[in-house]
């Protein structure tokens, strides 16, 4: 792609993007990352420099798999990334404090916001790179790490489904008030990404919002080995 990352992000029909995330709580998105950028990112899964920590899911009852914590400061693609989708994203995640009843506190710049993790010793980097082979897969569970935590956070499919890998789409079970869960499931091909809720998201009911829990995983890996790349905007404990 021509385009640089930050061109590609603001080119985004935000408009229809935040009118997706208000009326069901998660936006897909078309082809963001290149074949190129996607396999660079694969390439770095086995160079232990870009990585502060490596997770085996089974081992801690998480699912089955294998995810690892980028080290920073981050690989310029990731930096990007999470620079250039925060603004966006900070402006979703004040209005939605707004339905609820409650004030902004997301600054519109996400370097202002870190340092309001790190003010809470919430130093560590987040984002992560997935992998599953055969088998795999990524129990129900929320990314908050610590007091201070971002609405939002981005997947991105960074192999191709059918070719490398069968199986695996992403679910969102959605908990609400005194109703039976609602659950959501989404399949994303190579360089697509899905912007989905951290936590919680408020829904307009007859008698005004109301606020329902979500929760996301992966469902199984039936071939091949599949590689996701997560954006989480907050950093960790």
């Amino acid at each position: 792609m021509s385009k640089s990352l930050e061109e590609r992000i603001a080119s985004l029909n935000w408009a229809s993007l935040h009118q997706s995330l208000d009326e069901v709580g998660y936006v897909k998105l078309s082809t963001l990352l290149d074949r190129n950028e996607c396999e660079k990112i694969i390439n770095m899964y086995d160079q232990s420099p870009y990585f502060r920590s490596t997770t085996n899911m089974k081992r801690y009852c998480f699912g089955k798999g294998e995810y690892k914590y980028f080290q920073a400061p981050l690989p310029h693609v990731l930096h990007e990334l999470r620079t250039h989708f925060y603004p966006q994203l900070a402006t979703a995640a004040n209005r939605w404090l707004n339905h609820l009843g409650k004030d902004t506190i997301y600054p519109a710049d996400h370097k202002e916001f870190l340092n309001q993790c790190h003010q809470k010793e919430q130093v560590r980097s987040t984002p992560l790179i997935l992998k599953y082979e055969e088998g795999g897969y990524n129990c129900l569970h929320q990314d908050l790490y610590g007091e201070i935590y971002f609405p939002f956070q981005v997947l991105f499919a960074l192999n191709q489904r059918e070719k490398d890998y069968t199986g695996r789409q992403s679910v969102l079970v959605e908990q609400r008030p005194r109703a039976q869960s609602r659950g959501h499931v989404i399949t994303l091909e190579q360089g697509e990404a899905l912007i989905f809720p951290t936590n919680h998201r408020p829904v307009l009911g007859t008698r005004g919002y109301y606020k329902t829990t979500l929760r996301h995983g992966v469902s199984t890996i039936t071939s091949g080995t599949r590689y996701g790349l997560g954006i989480i905007f907050h950093d960790a404990q």
